[in-house]
């Protein structure tokens, strides 16, 4: 079906986190559905959506949808206070599935006790009552993605750096004798 939203309003709303993972009430003559954005299409560089795509749901049919993930406690970890760790955020969002009732606005990372070497996987999201992560389904290591990797950070040296010095200690110096005056002028 074809519709036509006030663009002002459907553009402020965008700027919300929970609009691309929430089920929407969607007014069309009168009647609501309930849909969920699958895709939206924005002009390159002007504030403007040119298109959107939504999803009819069921109220009693399990749906899969992306959900952000939200990481905190990164800066009160261990390996979030040790100089020279990189903490990396593999997947910024995740695919579950569940009710519309149940879908969550976010899943929560929480990264206190995370140390250097740590890995956090999908298998250990700490997830709501009804929701679950298809990919884990599948089972195996494969599919239990990392999702936050705390390593130290790797300081690359160039060996050409360190030979150079070494090399211009090896070689003498070139002495470079300053013409005088009275040469240049004989070379006329």
């Amino acid at each position: 079906m074809s519709i036509q939203i006030e663009h002002n309003h459907l553009w402020l709303t965008s700027q919300h986190e929970w609009f691309y993972s929430a089920i929407l009430d969607l007014d069309v003559d009168g009647k609501v559905q309930k849909v969920l954005l699958r895709d939206m299409q924005r002009h390159p560089f002007k504030q403007q959506i040119l298109h959107l795509d939504f999803l009819r749901v069921s109220e009693n049919e399990a749906l899969r949808a992306k959900v952000p993930l939200h990481f905190v406690n990164q800066e009160k970890s261990p390996a979030g206070k040790s100089a020279g760790v990189v903490v990396t955020h593999e997947l910024n969002e995740v695919e579950v599935s569940c009710l519309p009732k149940d879908l969550p606005e976010f899943l929560e990372i929480d990264l206190a006790e995370l140390v250097v070497g740590d890995i956090v996987h999908l298998s250990q999201i700490k997830l709501p009552k009804g929701v679950t992560i298809p990919a884990l389904a599948h089972g195996g290591k494969e599919h239990d993605l990392a999702i936050v990797i705390a390593r130290h950070a790797r300081v690359e040296v160039e060996e050409e750096a360190e030979a150079a010095p070494e090399a211009s200690a090896e070689v003498p110096a070139a002495k470079v004798a300053k013409p005088e005056a009275g040469d240049a002028a004989k070379k006329k």
